[in-house]
């Protein structure tokens, strides 16, 4: 994609996101204009008063009232109408935000779970937060601004054409030096820009990398040489921001100089005592229009921020949009009911974006009430091939069934019931520890979320927390991975699905945490159709059936001696998992 059609691309985007605020922002900016038009009104009225003040005679004092009568009903009418027009649109921004968040919820709500293994929570963070709140300030704040920062100049521009056209022309004399000197700053900004993106990524990317590995880095003395990328980021970035900004330092403080209220002022006043010597103009009417000229370049710097707050809006609309289009898992027209707790994977195929295939026509049946091991060595596919039994993914070909039916049949309600997982990358949400484990089932009673802790082994650590299980997650608790588990385990055990799907709950833990996990694990497998991912080859070896994965195939299945007996690939695994705990 081109950078012209990026920038199209954008711009559509964001049109399309504001069009349910569209009508209200054009309300505000009606209301805008006539309080930016009123704006002018006291300058009238000043020049008014002021020819009846210097006129020749007594002073009028109808004259004098109505005068300043009017430039009252100006500043009130300004202040009214701009007050009421930033309450329309900062409205229509709430209810933007509240919408698209909403939208966003709702369609990561109907995502594939294994979209979230490949897209970073931060990333979703800062579409339903950051990006989401970057759309602020141009619907509350830059249509109307703008607008009235075009009113008033041009009002106050219309005013001086009919006071005396020379006067008119005198108040814009320095605007077009400063136009020319922003364009010619501005003649790169894109590519600039676009450039300190990435400086920014680098730099960000370096200080995760750094932080991710300060454990390993510590401990093998390599501090100093673990600051280098950063270092290099952060110089580099700062050499490019420097290279580019530098040599427009000077341009723009001449720049500014020359719409700067007293540069406006100084040839205002002496341009119009020109004017004066030379009897075209009266010296009220000089010093009604200097008064003037100095608010006509303000619309200048308004006009800059807008552009810069569209052109933020624009790249948070494209970061919103990708969420808001993320490829949803379809829900069956006419949902189906499993018979039975059967898991049966059929042919099944499965890549990525038609990539290489990660599994290439396995088949596997696992009976109602009986633990199946997957195992394999690193790559071999037996993650991918669990989350299809969730469907955290849809299969390339092939099909997955639970209780004879194809898992895309079931309505996700209905899937879930039937189909419940533990991870080894435990996930808590912000809540209390009792909301946590009530995820499994949010009508369970307090007695039930007890019982399902004490089940998984957490109920006793839960209890010594101050707060014991209205302890909230996120707010200085400190839970082991050990632990997190097995809150994971006792969400599991209180959702009390048939079919469990288990993925190296212990692969990281170790030896007594371990042992603890498998002691939680115990009751939750009871009776139930269970899939397990072994990541410990001597926690599976009273499996019903181990299968075995290699390169995305399935090569080997049977018992445990069966398959050390048949001499193949399991045996060998075996071997060196022997070897490596010896």
């Amino acid at each position: 994609m081109t950078p012209e059609n990026g920038v199209e691309r954008a711009r559509a985007v964001l049109k399309g996101l504001l069009a349910p605020v569209r009508v209200r922002i054009r309300i505000g900016m009606a209301l805008q204009m006539i309080g930016a038009a009123a704006a002018v009104v006291p300058f009238i009225a000043l020049a008014e008063l002021a020819r009846t003040l210097l006129a020749a005679g007594p002073t009028d004092e109808d004259s004098v009232r109505r005068a300043v009568m009017i430039a009252l009903i100006g500043l009130s009418a300004r202040g009214l109408f701009g007050a009421a027009a930033l309450a329309v649109t900062h409205f229509a921004d709430v209810g933007l935000q509240a919408s698209l968040r909403r939208r966003i919820v709702a369609r990561l709500g109907r995502a594939p779970l294994g979209w979230f293994d490949t897209n970073s929570s931060a990333s979703v963070r800062k579409a339903a937060q950051n990006d989401v709140h970057d759309l602020h300030h141009l619907v509350a704040h830059s249509a109307v601004e703008t607008v009235g920062a075009i009113t008033v100049p041009v009002a106050g521009f219309g005013y001086l054409l009919w006071l005396d056209w020379r006067l008119a022309l005198l108040a814009v004399a320095t605007i077009p030096v400063y136009a020319g000197a922003y364009g010619w700053m501005m003649r790169d900004f894109g590519p600039q820009m676009a450039a300190m993106d990435a400086g920014i990524a680098a730099v960000n990317r370096s200080i995760v990398e750094f932080v991710q590995g300060i454990a390993v880095v510590k401990t093998f003395g390599r501090t100093g040489r673990a600051h280098t990328s950063y270092r290099e980021a952060a110089t580099g970035f700062g050499r490019n921001y420097s290279d580019w900004v530098r040599p427009m330092l000077k341009l723009e403080a001449l720049a500014s100089m020359a719409i700067s209220p007293p540069v406006v002022l100084l040839i205002n006043l002496g341009g119009g005592v020109w004017f004066v010597s030379h009897g075209w103009v009266a010296p009220v009417d000089v010093l009604t229009a200097s008064l003037v000229a100095m608010i006509l370049p303000s619309f200048l710097v308004t006009l800059g921020f807008g552009a810069q707050a569209r052109r933020e809006a624009e790249a948070a609309a494209l970061r919103i949009d990708s969420v808001l289009t993320l490829p949803v898992l379809p829900e069956p027209e006419h949902p189906r009911v499993p018979e039975g707790h059967e898991v049966a994977l059929e042919d099944v195929s499965f890549s990525y974006d038609g990539e290489r295939r990660i599994l290439d026509g396995v088949s596997l049946r696992l009976a109602p009430g009986t633990l199946t091991a997957l195992v394999g060595p690193s790559g071999a596919g037996k993650s991918t091939l669990a989350s299809l039994v969730t469907r955290f993914h849809d299969v390339t070909a092939g099909r997955v069934t639970v209780g004879g039916v194809d898992v895309r049949e079931l309505s996700t309600a209905e899937l879930y019931r039937n189909v419940g997982f533990v991870l080894q990358d435990v996930q808590l949400v912000r809540g209390t520890l009792r909301d946590n484990i009530r995820l499994g089932r949010p009508e369970a009673g307090d007695d039930e979320v007890r019982a399902a802790a004490e089940a998984a082994r957490v109920h006793e650590r839960i209890l010594a927390l101050p707060d014991g299980y209205d302890t909230v997650v996120g707010e200085g608790l400190a839970l082991s991975g050990g632990e997190a588990q097995r809150i994971s385990i006792a969400r599991a055990l209180l959702a009390d699905t048939p079919v469990l799907v288990l993925d190296e709950a212990t692969a990281f833990a170790d030896p007594g945490p371990e042992a603890e996990i498998q002691d939680a694990i115990a009751p939750l497998v009871a009776g139930r159709t269970v899939l397990v991912i072994a990541h410990r080859l001597s926690t599976i070896v009273t499996a019903d059936t181990i299968a075995v994965l290699d390169h995305g195939r399935l090569v080997e299945s049977g018992t445990h001696d069966a398959l050390l007996a048949a001499d193949g690939r399991y045996a060998r695994l075996w071997a060196t998992h022997e070897r490596t705990s010896a």
